[in-house]
């Protein structure tokens, strides 16, 4: 082997493509020669987190302040991260995105605390030190209802990504939140089905096979998971952060929210993207000025560009 290929070979990243590019040729033959088997895996697979969700999670230890707990949703253990006495004060209801874990959030909590507020996180299923193997947008949203009846009314719930998308669906009679912010938020998992087809290349004819497979999984219909669809029935005043650059949920969805949602303003960043976006200092403080009144961000009134937003 020439020492070109061993350095190739060697580099960072080198063994994941190498895989990525098996199972996009096994998804690919799959696609024609057994459809039906191939479409279960590729819902499983959409379905499984990321293993790093876990290294992750027990990597970061929080802090003094915090109570661990956990609490059992739906036959799963969930872990729980606390501070303050929800039971008492005002409290702020933080829900993480995919394959990630609840103290993603760590950068919030100081802040939040400084304004009065018990702050209350929490590791999805299959995510973090919570139980379970798979998880979908449906028990996202289930666990955030579970979790908020528990402890009540909240005065703030903060969602990123998927987990935007989540406490969006998970407003109803049964519990709700005076006020959210949603930081990059999902708002249609028929474009997330989409772009995981386009991934992993998975032959488009296999999508309503794949919404069925979801379909018998939650009990819930892909076209029920189109935020747009729940948004002009929210009253709650709302802030949606979302960066120009965001390469895994677009900008667009973000201001789909913001289009839809009758309280809501949209804050714009750009330059970074999807990740860094969550604890950025500037989207942090945008969010503490909208928790004091002020005027945050941009009011959309059905452009599909900043330019005709007031």
């Amino acid at each position: 082997m020439s020492s070109k290929s061993t350095t190739t070979m060697n580099r960072p990243g080198f063994a994941a493509r190498l895989k990525l590019g098996s199972v996009r040729a096994g998804f690919a033959l799959g696609s024609r020669l057994a459809p039906a088997r191939t479409v279960n895996r590729a819902a499983r697979l959409f379905a499984t987190p990321f293993a790093s969700s876990r290294s992750r999670a027990q990597a970061v230890q929080g802090d003094a302040e915090m109570r661990r707990g956990e609490l059992t949703v739906n036959g799963e253990t969930i872990a729980t991260y606390v501070w303050g006495d929800p039971s008492t004060q005002p409290y702020a209801l933080l829900a993480h995105g995919w394959s990630s874990f609840g103290l993603r959030f760590l950068p919030w909590v100081a802040k939040l605390r400084a304004l009065g507020y018990a702050v209350v996180t929490f590791d999805q299923p299959g995510h973090g030190r919570s139980s379970g193997k798979l998880c979908t947008l449906p028990e996202f949203t289930a666990t955030i209802r579970a979790i908020g009846r528990h402890y009540g009314e909240a005065a703030l719930a903060i969602g990123h990504s998927l987990g935007g998308a989540a406490v969006t669906l998970a407003q109803d009679e049964t519990w709700r939140a005076r006020k959210l912010i949603l930081v990059a938020p999902a708002a249609d998992m028929a474009a997330a089905a989409g772009r995981f087809f386009r991934f992993v290349r998975l032959g488009e004819y296999l999508r309503q096979p794949f919404y069925a497979w979801l379909l018998r999984r939650t009990g819930v219909s892909v076209e029920q998971l189109q935020v747009h669809r729940h948004l002009p029935a929210l009253s709650q005043p709302a802030l949606i952060a979302h960066d120009l650059d965001d390469e895994d949920v677009p900008w667009g969805e973000g201001e789909r929210y913001a289009q839809f949602w009758p309280g809501a303003r949209l804050f714009t960043t750009q330059g970074l993207g999807h990740r860094r976006v969550l604890d950025a200092p500037e989207v942090i403080e945008a969010a503490l000025a909208f928790l004091r009144g002020e005027q945050v961000g941009t009011r959309v009134v059905g452009s599909p560009n900043l330019s005709l937003c007031l």
